[in-house]
């Protein structure tokens, strides 16, 4: 029971149902399924107008820079508004920014207790001074405090005794760190690559350019700078150029297009691997709690229907990762799933749902909500309902100046 990086194990599997090796030049369209949250008719209605909160989220964001009395945004599609919680009064700029805003969409400014800043800075403290009793930590998305997970029930209470923020704990919860099969230059997100020095098994994220070069991004965790990574045949992909392990995010120089393997889905949300297809990128997407995003790993193929739940949470997984994004499958199928870390999580075009926005890529798994595997390998390994990616937010952070390739 625990988080796990979702590498682990995945060293010698192999695909149970491998695709054909033909790199597929097709286009598919992402349609998602199963009921449609608040009422919407369809789920291209809920996309269009999650689109038009995180523009009018970005905007914010942009221009509080995440200081002041800032705390927090929640997406609330469900409800037609985007929540933006503020520790005392908001000055003129902030309030008229949220006036302009409202031609658009709801917002509804509410009041928070504390600012974001304040919640990092003691979040930070916690899961610093108490490594191995507080595996996750993250703030409330409305500024009333922390919730941090633990395996150690009783010493996590004595850990956050004397805070100077309130905590709510959760018990049974510790992140572990978590390919398609044939892929060729110019290489996509969502494919298999190998550590040719460790073994281990994880997925392509997306192709960026750094430093004038182009590079292929995908966990940190899989693998260290010098490492050469290769596809499940042996052909060489590339060196790891940089790894920062802090932010779960690693950049390995290679030829490298702009497009993500993707299956179509089925009725839970999870990948129909009897096709596979792929779809251009045609930008990056910011995570806000109460967005909708899909993960493609190549061992578990596409998976839809996942919430995020809350944003910036910094997890324990014998080292800390900040700023990472934690997820839920809403049928409680499969998420992600040991081999599918570094792979793509994605944002649907609700204009066009053969594209996708880059979103970040898969970090870690919770084995306290592990259910049976799905997509191409469906044994040997661990998935779970609830997963943390690394948003884009930390590529740009650890890699200044990276940029997104569309395809």
């Amino acid at each position: 029971m625990g988080i796990v990086i979702a590498a682990a194990g995945m060293g010698t599997a192999q695909a149970a149902s491998a695709p054909d090796p033909v790199k597929p030049q097709t286009t598919g369209a992402i349609e998602l399924t199963g009921a449609v949250p608040g009422g919407f008719a369809t789920w291209k209605d809920l996309l269009l107008f999650q689109e038009k909160m995180v523009k009018a989220a970005d905007r914010l964001t942009a221009a509080t820079g995440n200081g002041g009395g800032y705390a927090g945004i929640v997406a609330a599609p469900e409800n037609r508004e985007l929540r933006v919680y503020w520790k005392g009064k908001p000055s003129k700029a902030v309030n008229d920014l949220v006036g302009q805003l409202r031609r658009d969409v709801a917002i509804s400014v509410l009041p928070a207790q504390y600012s974001a800043r304040e919640l990092e800075r003691e979040a930070n403290r916690l899961i610093r001074d108490n490594s191995g009793v507080i595996t996750s930590i993250a703030p409330l998305q409305d500024g009333s405090g922390l919730k941090a997970s633990t395996s150690v029930i009783g010493a996590a209470r004595t850990a956050i005794a004397g805070t100077s923020v309130p905590v709510t704990l959760e018990y049974g919860v510790k992140p572990e760190l978590t390919t398609r099969w044939d892929d060729s230059p110019p290489w996509w997100g969502g494919g298999a690559w190998r550590n040719a020095s460790s073994g281990g098994g994880c997925s392509t994220g997306f192709a960026v350019t750094y430093g004038g070069a182009q590079k292929m991004l995908s966990a940190g965790h899989c693998g260290a700078n010098g490492n050469v990574a290769t596809d499940p045949t042996g052909q060489t992909i590339g060196s790891i150029t940089q790894d920062n392990n802090s932010r779960d995010v690693l950049l390995i120089g290679t030829s490298a297009g702009g497009r993500v393997f993707n299956n179509p889905i089925n009725a839970n949300g999870n990948a129909i691997i009897s096709t596979e297809y792929s779809n251009p990128v045609i930008g990056t997407s910011s995570s806000y709690a109460g967005l909708y995003i899909c993960t493609s790993g190549a061992y578990s193929g596409t998976n839809c229907n996942i919430r995020v739940i809350t944003v910036n949470v910094t997890i324990n997984v014998g080292y800390l990762i900040y700023g990472t994004v934690q997820a839920e499958q809403q049928a409680r199928t499969n998420a992600v799933g040991q081999g599918d870390s570094g792979g793509a999580v994605e944002v649907v075009n609700p204009n066009n749902t053969t594209q996708v926005y880059a979103a970040g890529v898969n970090t870690a798994i919770d084995t306290s909500t592990s259910v049976a595997c799905t997509g191409y390998v469906t044994s040997g390994r661990i998935c779970a309902w609830r997963t943390y990616y690394s948003p884009w937010s930390n590529a740009t952070t650890a890699f200044p100046g990276i940029a997104i390739i569309t395809g």
